[in-house]
């Protein structure tokens, strides 16, 4: 029975409960009530604090703002995800798996930026100073100057950065910070959003970029209420698949550059190395390209990437067959696979089928169905596509080859990297900077690759 006043959180959505339950009403997850804290007494006035009336003041759309300064961290990829430089006053949230490098990007971030003059601190709540020092002296970074800390209670943190002033503040992690006010434990929803609450409030008011390391669960969602991805003004995720060196930086959102921007960095022995050409990364330039291999130019953020499908097509052994995907999404690849069906003529119900984004790299651009497709028809049809070609476009479910956007830019970056022509909609050949073998249905692109036609 539950103790009267106590209230009861989902750890999953946030939603409070005023009795503990086996699963969440609001988002319908299983054994995530927990206690915390009390519920106010009813008829209880809520605290209130004495503040000045003051007038609201209004602007009109014509009145000029200067654009906010930015701190340039010295870490390019960086900044480019950031939107030129991170902007004083502003909150990041930065998440990735456990591994993948965060702390290691952030210390290289701090050490470049305060090596260029920037005030800079870092607060560890999972590691020791000496853990820290060592990471930063293994990167080379031993005569930056920088400001370490270990600690966990919110109180301390704000306490010591009101006492001087910082340009960057990095705190690593926001799920192991707690507050003295509430009574749950660190990482609970309650702690992260006061913790993440507290650390806003106090960028807006000194002025002080506050990086916030988040933690994501198995599912790869962000740990924690939803409203800290709210409360912030950039997310930022850092990816990266195990076995591979390539880490990508994605911006989610941000209020102060472009969201889908990306900053491609190699992890190595001494920290991580930015990649200033992703295409040449992710391509392998060596040898004959073999059945089932198609190269997509696609678009991240501003940047043109290119990156290889890889597709195989095999007698299935069991019963049901297998369809495995990784780096591209499960559901649009049985959404290719039935128009390949349906509209081309090629059977996959007896046939396993794996798809592979090489390189580590994910992609969700529309724009790689056709490449997809081009990839799994080449490996049924046992026919490698031409060494210099690559493919683009997106296809609907009626089997057209629609056109995608910033065709010009995708083909410029192909012909920088020695590509001779291309595989896309349509009228994207006109005015374009290679010969394009353009295509209205997917089923006129699978003739083509059975045939070894491409006019």
């Amino acid at each position: 029975m539950a103790r009267d006043g106590a209230i009861y959180v989902c750890q999953s959505c946030g939603a409070t409960h005023s009795k503990w339950a086996g699963q969440c009403t609001a988002c319908n997850a299983w054994n995530t009530l927990v206690e915390e804290g009390t519920a106010r007494p009813p008829g209880a006035l809520a605290p209130t604090r004495t503040t000045r009336a003051r007038g609201l003041a209004f602007e009109t759309l014509q009145t000029e703002t200067p654009a906010p300064p930015r701190v340039i961290t010295g870490v390019e990829e960086f900044d480019r995800v950031c939107g030129g430089g991170v902007v004083p006053g502003s909150a990041i949230l930065l998440a990735g798996d456990p591994g993948v490098g965060k702390s290691t990007l952030l210390m290289q971030v701090c050490g470049s930026a305060a090596l260029r003059g920037a005030s800079c601190a870092y607060i560890s709540g999972e590691e020791a100073v000496e853990q820290v020092r060592a990471r930063a002296h293994r990167m080379g970074l031993a005569a930056a100057p920088v400001r370490l800390a270990a600690e966990t209670a919110v109180r301390e943190i704000l306490d010591g950065l009101k006492r001087e002033h910082f340009d960057l503040v990095v705190i690593d992690s926001i799920q192991t910070l707690w507050s003295d006010v509430h009574d749950s434990g660190p990482g609970s929803v309650t702690q992260v959003r006061a913790a993440a609450s507290e650390l806003v409030r106090l960028a807006k008011k000194r002025g002080t970029a506050v990086i916030l390391v988040g933690h994501v669960t198995k599912d790869g969602q962000i740990a924690g209420p939803r409203v800290v991805e709210h409360m912030v003004d950039a997310v930022l995720s850092f990816e990266g698949e195990r076995g591979y060196p390539f880490r990508v930086l994605r911006a989610a959102k941000n209020r102060f550059g472009a969201t889908d921007e990306i900053g491609v960095f190699e992890m190595g022995d001494s920290g991580l190395r930015e990649v200033k050409n992703p295409s040449a990364l992710f391509l392998n330039d060596g040898g004959e390209r073999s059945a089932g291999a198609a190269v997509f130019a696609g678009i991240e953020g501003s940047r043109p990437v290119l990156v290889e499908f890889q597709a195989l097509v095999a007698p299935s052994a069991y019963g049901t067959p297998r369809r495995a995907v990784v780096g591209w999404d499960s559901g649009r690849l049985a959404m290719v696979l039935a128009v390949l069906e349906a509209r081309c003529g090629l059977g996959f119900g007896a046939r396993d089928v794996y798809l592979n984004v090489a390189g580590g790299l994910r992609i969700s651009e529309p724009a790689a169905d056709l490449a997809a497709a081009a990839a799994l028809a080449s490996s049924a049809l046992d026919v490698a596509l031409p060494q210099d070609c690559v493919v683009f476009g997106e296809v609907s479910l009626s089997g057209d080859v629609r056109p995608v956007s910033r065709m010009e830019a995708r083909m410029k970056e192909a012909l920088k990297l020695g590509f001779g022509r291309a595989l896309g909609p349509a009228g994207a050949g006109e005015g374009a900077a290679m010969p394009v073998a353009g295509v209205s249905r997917l089923a006129e692109a699978v003739r083509r690759i059975g045939e070894d036609s491409w006019g």
